[in-house]
């Protein structure tokens, strides 16, 4: 072996420093083996099974705490702006409104304070209407409980007995609820 300022060259096959190296690191045969690898601990596996479980049972009750916690900003998210919609929709009626009652002191005809306020309440029922709210129909209908409240009888022979025979406040309902019932008068037959 031949040694250059300090660097062993172990060129031409001289020397035998990388045979020795994987001699050191085969077993030499005759040897003891490693000890064979343990079985593993049933209580430790437990241990960490239980661990992994309770780690998971806790991100999912955090998931779920998320969950509800967007839900609910959602829904009152979206119950304001379903007031804001509706509003949006009902300040012109309520402009015209305005704008009826500062020209009744002003006007000297009362026949067009009364059209102007039976305009306001066409806008109205049209605005009703354009958001999926109807109203009930009442007078010459058979009495419905689902949609009318009776709030007392009439005898009367103008309307079959069972019909309503007057309204005394208009009810309203969607496609899917009654908002409000109508107050109705129901007819009933004369007595004797």
């Amino acid at each position: 072996m031949i040694i250059v300022g300090g660097v062993n060259d172990s060129r031409n096959g001289a020397g035998d420093t990388g045979q020795e190296a994987e001699k050191d690191k085969a077993p030499a045969s005759g040897s003891a083996e490693a000890p064979a690898a343990e079985a593993p601990d049933p209580l430790e596996e437990a241990k960490q099974e239980t661990a992994r479980m309770k780690d998971q049972l806790l991100r999912t009750a955090a998931d779920f705490d998320n969950f509800r916690k967007r839900t609910r900003r959602e829904a009152v998210e979206a119950e304001r702006k379903g007031r804001e919609d509706l509003l949006r929709d009902l300040l012109p009626v309520f402009d015209n409104l305005e704008r009826a009652t500062s020209h009744t002191d002003k006007a000297t005809d009362v026949q067009s304070v009364a059209e102007g306020i039976r305009m306001v309440i066409r806008q109205f029922e049209d605005t009703l209407s354009k958001l999926g709210i109807e109203r009930i129909a009442t007078v010459g209908k058979a009495f419905d409980p689902s949609v009318h409240e009776a709030i007392q009888q009439m005898e009367t022979n103008d309307h079959p007995a069972g019909t309503v025979a007057a309204e005394i406040q208009g009810g309203y309902r969607t496609s899917e609820r009654l908002i409000r019932p109508a107050l109705v008068v129901v007819a009933k037959p004369p007595a004797g």
